[in-house]
């Protein structure tokens, strides 16, 4: 059994789902017509036209004894399951995929951007709250954000928010319950422009082009150049060339 709590407004339906965990004892959705303050990764910034997109935030109570070593299979199953969300008003014609770690992608253009955080407990995951952003709704988008498009933008009709969420719940929940290593295998099937893209090597502001060869559990990028050599990097390490 999934809480929902609607709220009109809110900063961050993230830190609200945070804030009231500790008084709850089962899985919860925290849904806002907006979000003031969403909170992207690494302290990025969401647009959301209030009414038009899903903003929402999942708490999640860790029931298959994940480590935390092993984290990253839960972002990889939330992806998956809002691929799966995507997938179904799309239909066929348009390719659906992971920017990892885990931004969803139209073709080169994204439609939906995820915030995992996790509480460690005894080398386990405690508990999660899941944020999820999908532009479902919005026509227009007025940030500085390079390649946004919605759910609208690409079926031209209006699909009702609140279906959405509750088709994206039941897609995450059934991709959770797979077994770990089909979670990784789908995971790594979906990937943006695995087989081949250029990239930039933060550090060193160096540029290079490689295929992704595999993602480890803690989530690293482990990218094979075309010189053979692995290149392995955490999340802001390496950075997709323009």
């Amino acid at each position: 059994m999934i809480d929902v709590l609607t709220l009109d407004s809110c900063r961050s339906t993230n830190t609200y789902l945070s804030e009231i965990a500790p008084t709850l004892s089962t899985d919860t959705v925290v849904v806002t017509r907006e979000q003031t303050a969403g909170r992207g990764q690494r302290g990025n910034s969401w647009e959301a036209a209030p009414g038009l997109n899903l903003t929402c935030s999942i708490l999640m109570f860790n029931r298959r004894a994940v480590k935390a070593s092993r984290q990253f299979v839960l972002s990889e199953a939330v992806s998956l399951g809002i691929v799966d969300t995507v997938k179904h008003y799309l239909g066929a014609n348009h390719q659906v995929t992971v920017k990892w770690p885990n931004d969803i992608y139209v073709g080169d253009k994204k439609i939906c951007g995820i915030l995992i955080e996790n509480s460690i407990s005894g080398g386990e995951i405690g508990r999660s709250i899941i944020g999820v952003g999908i532009n479902v709704n919005q026509r227009e988008f007025v940030s500085d954000a390079p390649n946004p498009v919605s759910i609208y933008n690409l079926v031209g009709r209006e699909i009702p928010v609140d279906e959405v969420m509750t088709m994206m719940v039941d897609c995450i929940y059934r991709r959770v319950a797979m077994p770990f290593d089909e979670i990784h295998s789908a995971y790594k099937s979906c990937l943006w422009r695995k087989r081949r893209n250029n990239y930039i090597d933060v550090a060193s502001g160096s540029g290079f082009s490689a295929s992704i060869a595999d993602v480890l559990p803690d989530g690293t990028l482990c990218l094979l150049d075309d010189c053979g050599t692995e290149r392995r990097y955490l999340f802001k390490e390496v950075a997709v060339a323009p």
